[in-house]
């Protein structure tokens, strides 16, 4: 069958429903009532990707502009790239499935660097040039931001413009050049990288050779949001479908952290500390919470613990979450920061996990590091949250710090041994995940100069603690150390290395960041066909008079960073600005720019309003009933599978106010059941599901609140009470089923009629546990016949444990290939239970 869109190609493909684009909260314009078309770019899986809110602010803000429409993309799955390239097709947006190389702007965020060859695989499958320099006035500009932009050099000749810093402002002020220049429809590109090489934080890569007043710009200051009460935040963001890495509501309480590790690269990029008001949380808590429908709350900083209100915010916001069942997590936390006040609140829904990062074994090399953490405070921190319940703590440490010796390893796993001797209550001994991974030197720290261990020394000392933290409740974990040699070869690249990623993605080089994709003998393949240095950007320890790659970039004073490495060697600390004396790092102004701290005073205020289907008001005087919900899933919906499904729904739910029943224990959760899960690929017009919803909510109310809040695809058809009895739904039945071909080629009829004078037609399965089973599909197919249209009926009988579904049919009677099978369209019309004299029809 040739492949015409990428609907021929959705059937066939891993994950399909990260490809649609229908999600609650998505913006949908209409291309031609816009001026500028701007496609957001995320060089990574949709499971990745959609979990990033720099992106969801983004989208927020251009999406908020009514001469703008704002779209998106992610790297597609290794086979979405096959059948793409197979089929000729080019990649496309969600939103409105529009060719990449029709939008104006293509903005990339670039989060990682061992995403860098997804870069190329999007610019690729857009059919755009990979260099700037090779395109031309008929393609969209290309754009980058993110934090591993604070060293554009590596990949600034793929790039039109970057953006250095912080974008919610940055990216108005450019969207507002793009339009003047267009408007003035000169059609000269250079006058628009012009006006965006004056805006502070854009660098422009090669200006500065073709108009010599450019190096007025350079050093590149980023940009900084001074007020982030005043900055938009996405108060009803992307609900995402399958399973993205945070599932969850997430709200950024503050941005910047001046603690000063000298080896973390975010806390001297997102310099200064600034707080969001307890206020101004509290109304985004609400507004999101009501507009996603998340069962989860994650308060992000660098360093949540240090929010100056956190104690008092955080009970605020657990008089509404409590009550609503939304559980609240600090997932960010130092050591000492968590107390048993913060943990006591936590667990009023269920204990969340949470990672402490001592990073060091030793308290010498904690203060080379300039941690600030002494040993006690982890022991401590550790004590108390297996006192008050907790089963599981991550610890994260790291190797090859600078100065690191055999004597501080040898602390590590006596740091570990200590602390897996705690108990919890009953005498439980909890469980410990100790996560390692290799020092990585990064620009704009104090260790931008210090060298990177080598594979050979990684992987010894990752073998030395493997042979001594295991076992009694402990488990070790590492980061591969080809992946993070090659995380720090890109970190601190220069632009020769561009070659050298063109070089690896035609070696067939993609998702590098991912264990099973990476292939790190195609890397030095290309390394040595470009005849790179690996040490030489890796290993090598430098000079501090020595010019860097990023020297172009104003972040952090270089003077700054050069005391900050002699106290390292010194193992001299370094205080906290945000409470004590300034330690003249460069970024503050002190007029605009600096530290914005809010009292614990200030989040003294009411809580916010619960939800009206919260637990305050779920049951009603009436209590609650069980009714059974029908529904169809249709279209697009089809690529739902079944948890995915029921995720949606449960979150439909909330959104619309519907109060329902919750289970008792741990991990309470709705009581809510659905029928026999459908493959994915497949459409119904007759699931069902049971629920427990308030009594005080009429049936007719829940079909028109619910359907208002699901996503395209999936309509409730009906809701009727359940009878107290016994529910005779789950023994045999038959359900009846309507299978198009692909391309509405007719069945032939030919099978059916052998099927027909056969007694007998037995096929084997193995089942999960390899036993082998035998069917007999005369005893299962009720009626096979085809319409006056050549579509094929089916009536199945299915029973517990014994079940045939029509893609078994299609494969045993008519001999169709699995990729016929998939493209098929099978329609579930009907179901009955065996003992009922009629069908359940959709909606009956």
């Amino acid at each position: 069958m040739k492949i015409k869109s990428i609907q021929d190609i959705l059937p066939t493909v891993y994950q399909p429903s990260r490809y649609l684009g229908s999600e609650v909260n998505r913006v949908r314009k209409d291309p031609d009532r816009v001026r500028l078309r701007f496609a957001l770019a995320f060089p990574d899986l949709y499971e990745i990707g959609t979990s990033h809110f720099g992106l969801q602010i983004l989208y927020h803000i251009l999406n908020g502009r009514p001469d703008t429409a704002a779209e998106r993309v992610f790297a597609p799955g290794p086979d979405m790239e096959a059948r793409l390239r197979s089929a000729g097709l080019p990649l496309t947006s969600l939103e409105t499935r529009t060719p990449l190389g029709e939008f104006d702007i293509l903005g990339f965020s670039l989060l990682y660097e061992l995403n860098y060859t997804n870069v190329l695989t999007i610019l690729d499958l857009a059919g755009l040039p990979f260099y700037a320099r090779d395109r031309g006035p008929d393609h969209p500009l290309v754009a980058a931001g993110g934090p591993c932009t604070c060293n554009p050099a590596p990949l600034a000749p793929f790039f039109d413009a970057m953006v250095i810093g912080e974008g919610e402002e940055v990216v108005v002020r450019m969207t507002d050049a793009w339009l003047e220049w267009k408007e003035r429809a000169t059609g000269d590109r250079d006058r628009l990288l012009e006006a965006w090489a004056g805006l502070q934080g854009v660098y422009v890569p090669g200006l500065e050779s073709r108009l010599p007043k450019y190096s007025d710009c350079i050093p590149v200051r980023r940009a900084i949001v001074n007020d982030l009460d005043a900055a938009p935040f996405p108060s009803r963001p992307v609900v995402p479908y399958g399973k993205p890495v945070h599932d969850r509501l997430r709200l950024e309480i503050a941005r910047g952290c001046t603690r000063g590790c000298r080896f973390c690269q975010a806390g001297m990029i997102y310099r200064p500390a600034r707080e969001r008001s307890p206020e101004g949380l509290m109304d985004l808590a609400h507004r999101g919470l009501t507009a996603t429908g998340y069962e989860d709350l994650s308060l992000m900083s660098l360093s949540t613990g240090d929010y100056a209100a956190i104690a008092p915010l955080l009970a605020r916001l657990m008089d509404r979450c409590a009550a609503d069942r939304v559980a609240v997590s600090l997932p960010s936390l130092r050591a000492g920061a968590l107390t048993p006040e913060l943990m006591e609140l936590i667990r009023r829904v269920r204990k969340t996990g949470f990672t402490i990062a001592p990073e060091a074994g030793s308290q010498r090399l904690r203060d080379v590091i300039n941690k600030n953490i002494a040993e006690a405070d982890i022991v401590e921190t550790v004590e108390n949250a297996f006192r008050l319940g907790w089963q599981v703590i991550k610890l994260y440490f790291m190797i090859g710090l600078p100065t690191e010796t055999q004597a501080d390893l040898e602390e590590m796993v006596a740091l570990v041994d200590r602390l897996r001797r705690f108990k919890g209550p009953g005498g439980r001994r909890p469980k410990i995940n100790v996560s390692v991974g290799t020092f990585i030197p990064k620009p704009h720290t104090p260790f931008q100069w210090a060298p990177q261990l080598s594979l050979d020394e990684s992987r010894e000392r990752i073998d030395w603690l493997q042979e001594r933290i295991r076992g009694g409740g402990v488990r070790l974990k590492w980061q591969n150390p080809k992946a993070s040699l090659l995380e720090g070869l890109w970190a601190r690249g220069d632009e020769r290395l561009a070659p050298l990623l063109v070089a690896a993605y035609e070696l067939g080089c993609r998702l590098d960041g991912w264990s099973d994709h990476l292939d790190f003998d195609k890397w030095e393949e290309a390394l040595g066909r470009e005849g790179i240095d690996m040490d030489a950007y890796t290993t090598r320890c430098r000079d501090l008079s020595e010019p860097l790659p990023w020297d172009n970039i104003d972040i952090v004073d270089k003077d700054f960073l050069k005391a900050e490495w002699e106290g390292a060697l010194a193992a001299a600390p370094t205080g906290d600005c945000r409470d004590g004396d300034c330690n003249a790092c460069g970024v503050c102004d002190f007029e605009t720019v600096m530290p914005r701290i809010w009292p614990p005073e200030a989040a003294d205020l009411r809580a916010m309003p619960p939800a009206a289907g919260s637990a305050r008001h779920r049951s009603g005087k009436n209590g609650f009933r069980k009714v059974r919900v029908a529904f169809a899933k249709e279209g697009d919906a089809r690529y739902f599978g079944h948890l995915e499904m029921v995720n949606i729904f449960v979150r439909a739910l909330r959104r619309a106010a519907v109060p329902v029943q919750y289970s008792q224990g741990f991990h309470p959760m709705p009581k809510i059941a659905f029928s026999d899960p459908l493959p994915v690929g497949m459409e119904s017009r007759c699931e069902r599901f049971d629920l427990s919803a308030s009594a005080s909510v009429r049936p007719e109310d829940l079909v028109e609140r619910l359907d208002a809040h699901l996503p395209e695809g999936l309509r409730v058809l009906s809701c009727r009470p359940l009878a107290a009895g016994k529910d005779r739904s789950g023994g045999d039945r038959i359900d009846r089923y309507e299978a198009t071909p692909p391309r509405d080629r007719p069945f032939d009829r030919g099978p059916i009629q052998g099927f027909l004078d056969r007694t007998e037609w037995v096929v084997s399965r193995t089942n999960r546990k390899g036993k082998l089973k035998k069917i007999d599909l005369k005893d299962m197919i009720q009626e096979i016949d085809l319409n006056d249209s050549g579509r094929l009926m089916l009536s199945l009988r299915n029973a517990p444990g014994k079940t045939v579904r029509p893609a078994e049919v299609l494969r045993e009677i008519f001999a169709l290939p699995e990729e016929e099978i998939k493209q098929s369209r099978i329609v579930k019309t009907a179901t009955a239970a065996i003992a009922e004299r009629h069908v359940q029809t959709a909606g009956h």
